[in-house]
């Protein structure tokens, strides 16, 4: 008798398993507008007119375990306690875990920047209102907070997973020209007109936009792109625009009618210089080629089933090194100083709380969705193209993706030997990390990936 109970036990144990091995993932969208009203600063100068609305948009994944909230946001940079503010209020109205909540923005940089340690700092001087606007900032938060709640009680089931990639033709290229020393001997600017500079190979890039997609049987519910590529093409310090990336998105999103999410992957060192005069119309040009390779991606798509089991969340918090440049008394002293500009000030606060996060053993969380074979990483920083190559090449027979501009604070993050190769974004003032920060940050990839 007592066999027998233990069978039935056993395979009442079994059929709970399989059951919840069946139980299927479940996905929220949400999408705001996060257009800052005219006036307001912008990342280079105060909004004057708005070519594209801006949008803070993403997803809430429900399976087994805690949800997990991806967002994407049309601003140029989320940092410090702006970072922070923003996953916990989206943890809270999700019902998950910081840990669990990635904001990543695309870095247009018709766009505002936030940070509230930076504003804080400022505000002493009275001058944070010239480089932030909290209160709108906080009030996008506040609005994404509810749409993401929403997106929970409106959450559907999915059926299927689909990945597709496509090649993206004449956007990217990298912008540190090598000489035959191995040093920078010249930057290609968003914008080059010398001939000569236009005329070079792309360079070391990621040519692909990848594309997953989530279905309910037969209807596609959302389509998340990724793509490694510095979202500037018209630089105008006064306008408000969602830029190219911006722009396909949209577009694509208009012309299938579902909902596009998309994420800039490691494009530190890219932009679309090769293929960019600066010329006001090269904006939809460079739009349309994006748009395309979106396209050849949702074409290509293939599709499997997938189950709550095959939905999964890692988080690694990691220390990163400090720029060894970054001096406390000599931050205060610019920020104090009243002769100088209030950008210039507010970088030397971001700065300055970057600092003092690292000295107090502050962490920044690297993740990893995962989603049967697809694999994605959220990364801080503007990171080198580099990390996203390297991390496909630790699991190349699964799907990887990559969303760089987590946090903000670390600013350039470039890999070790970039430190000794020159160019302006591993120089005092642009990076606010240390060389070794390449082991810290793949030490944390492999760890996710494996």
């Amino acid at each position: 008798m007592l066999l027998r109970s233990m069978i039935v036990v056993a395979a009442l144990a079994g059929w709970v398993e399989r059951l919840a091995a069946d139980e299927p993932v479940k996905v929220g969208v949400f999408v705001i507008d996060a257009t800052p009203p005219l006036g307001s600063p912008l990342a280079y100068g105060p909004a004057k007119e708005v070519t594209t609305p801006l949008s803070c948009r993403g997803v809430v994944l429900l399976g087994k375990d805690r949800p997990v909230v991806l967002c994407a946001v049309d601003w140029i940079g989320i940092g410090n306690d702006g970072q922070k503010e923003f996953r916990e209020s989206l943890a809270r109205a999700a019902e998950t875990s910081v840990e669990r909540v990635a904001v990543q923005t695309l870095h247009q940089h018709g766009a505002p920047r936030c940070d509230f340690s930076a504003d804080r700092l400022l505000a002493r001087y009275g001058i944070n209102d010239q480089v932030f606007d909290a209160a709108f900032a906080r009030g996008v938060i506040d609005r994404t907070a509810k749409a993401v709640n929403q997106a929970v009680d409106r959450a559907e089931p999915v059926t299927h997973l689909g990945l597709g990639q496509a090649v993206v033709e004449k956007v990217a290229s990298n912008r540190r020209i090598l000489g035959p020393n191995g040093k920078v001997r010249q930057m290609r600017w968003t914008s080059p007109r010398q001939p000569e500079l236009k005329a070079l190979p792309a360079g070391t890039i990621d040519p692909l936009l990848r594309m997953i997609s989530l279905y309910r049987d037969d209807r596609r519910l959302v389509a998340l792109t990724y793509y490694a590529v510095h979202p500037v093409s018209h630089h105008v310090a006064e306008e408000a625009t969602a830029e190219f990336p911006g722009m396909a998105r949209n577009a694509r999103q208009e012309a299938t009618g579902v909902v596009h999410v998309h994420f800039s992957g490691a494009g530190g060192n890219l932009n679309a210089a090769k293929w960019n005069d600066g010329a006001l119309e090269n904006r939809q040009i460079l739009a349309d080629r994006m748009a395309a390779a979106m396209a050849r991606a949702w074409e290509t798509t293939k599709k499997t089933p997938i189950c709550a089991d095959e939905l999964g969340w890692q988080s690694v918090a990691v220390s990163l090194p400090v720029a060894p440049h970054l001096d406390e008394k000599e931050l205060l002293e610019t920020l104090e100083d009243e002769s100088g500009s209030a950008h210039k000030r507010a970088s030397a606060a971001s700065e300055l709380a970057w600092l003092r996060r690292c000295r107090s053993g502050d962490t920044i969380d690297v993740s990893c969705l995962r989603l049967a074979s697809a694999r994605v990483l959220h990364m801080p920083g503007e990171l080198f193209v580099e990390y996203q190559l390297a991390a496909q090449k630790l699991r190349p027979a699964l799907f990887v993706a990559m969303a760089a501009y987590g946090d903000y604070a670390p600013s350039y993050i470039g890999t070790e030997i970039a430190y000794r190769e020159g160019g302006y974004e591993t120089r005092p003032g642009y990076t606010n990390v240390a060389p070794e920060v390449e082991g810290v940050l793949m030490d944390a990839v492999r760890r996710l990936l494996e």
